[in-house]
């Protein structure tokens, strides 16, 4: 029998890995281990992590593959499908009420946006481009769908890296925000108590909302119209009340659904060629600066409310104008509650976090209208 013969054979079907095939395959398997063994945000970082081992197993998500992952990635991310479907599931889990309540919180939203433009700056200082940098910046809102839909539209040759930064990030939020928060207030601001006595909401202003901020964007910023579109359709359908099982439908099946292939396809796009390089480390370390950076701002600006009204305003909430609802919001109150018990301002955090939601597709989508009326 001729073994060199059968063997040239049957390797010619065998898959040659190199070294960054086999780091990227170590950094899926740290990504699925972060999911399961530690839960940080398993719905994201597990098909993620599991996309990555494809990808270096010579299953690659791209534009012009044949593959599975290519279908979702041209069905899904080229046409930006997957994040408006994800954006009309968060519509539906939103309730505005404390933000309308509350409008001043909308500062607080507007605040956690900063570090998206300071990132930019600095991006275009390293010698990224402006649609490059600007796709970086978005990274520090912490919201994936509007990450990835900018990237898309703006670099989508750096989707990957921007993708796993935002959803990442997004899953740290518990270790990442908590040192900031302490740092940047005192004690005795932590433990600030805030009356909760907003006036009541109608139903009829919690219906018109999403319709009058859907026809307002659009016509400020068209090119953000499709992501807040998204966002409020799925508002409306939870605020009317007369189509439940859309509105169910759009928080469960919907958005686990989109989630799940946009998960494996950004994990798809990982490979070895296009991530372990350079720029991904400064994707990532700008994306964490610009997170910062909003949290920072916010809470500056949580400071300064509490001043001017006398120490009324809990500056914790101020970090929840990144949007990332609604853990940002979950994590002020429970920062207030470590240090005073009986301290319950979850529902100004809400509105905070509401605010930044609403906030950071608002800036993306300026962002892409900006960056692209320079072209």
């Amino acid at each position: 029998m001729n073994f060199s013969a059968l063997w040239t054979y049957f390797s010619q079907d065998f898959l040659i890995l190199h070294g960054g095939n086999l780091i990227m395959i170590g950094v899926g398997l740290v990504l699925i281990y972060l999911a399961i063994a530690r839960e940080y945000e398993p719905v994201l970082l597990l098909p993620i992590g599991f996309g990555c081992i494809l990808a270096n197993l010579g299953m690659a998500a791209s534009a012009d593959g044949e593959g599975f992952l290519s279908v979702l990635y041209r069905a899904g991310i080229q046409s930006e499908l997957f994040p408006l479907l994800i954006f009309i599931g968060v519509g539906g889990m939103i309730d505005f009420s404390p933000l309308l309540a509350m409008p001043q919180m909308a500062l607080l939203g507007a605040a956690g946006q900063f570090g998206i433009y300071g990132t930019l700056i600095l991006a275009t200082l390293l010698g990224f481009n402006l649609n490059e940098a600007a796709s970086i910046g978005v990274i520090g809102a912490i919201d994936g769908p509007t990450a990835i839909y900018v990237a898309g539209k703006l670099a989508p040759h750096m989707l990957a890296p921007i993708a796993v930064a935002a959803y990442s990030y997004m899953s740290l939020i518990p270790i990442i925000q908590p040192p900031v928060m302490k740092l940047m207030t005192t004690k005795k601001e932590r433990r600030i108590r805030m009356e909760y006595a907003p006036k009541p909401v109608s139903k009829k202003a919690l219906i018109i909302f999403p319709i009058v901020v859907t026809i307002v964007i659009s016509i400020l910023a068209p090119t953000a119209a499709p992501l807040i579109a998204a966002l409020m359709l799925g508002n409306l359908l939870r605020e009317s009340g007369v189509v439940d099982r859309l509105n169910k439908s759009a928080q469960n099946e919907i958005i686990n659904i989109a989630t799940l292939f946009l998960g494996l396809t950004i994990g798809g796009t990982m490979t070895a060629e296009s991530f372990l390089n350079l720029a991904t480390l400064q994707v990532l370390a700008l994306g964490l600066l610009a997170f910062v950076l909003d949290t920072v701002m916010g809470l500056l600006f949580g400071k300064l409310m509490a001043f001017v009204t006398k120490g009324k305003v809990n500056p914790l909430i101020g970090a929840c104008g990144i949007s990332a609802f609604p853990m940002a919001g979950r994590l002020s109150a429970k920062m207030a509650q470590e240090e005073d018990f009986e301290n319950f301002i979850l529902m100004h955090a809400m509105g905070a976090n509401t605010a930044g939601q609403l906030g950071s597709v608002i800036a993306g989508g300026l962002l892409l209208t900006l960056v692209l009326a320079l072209h």
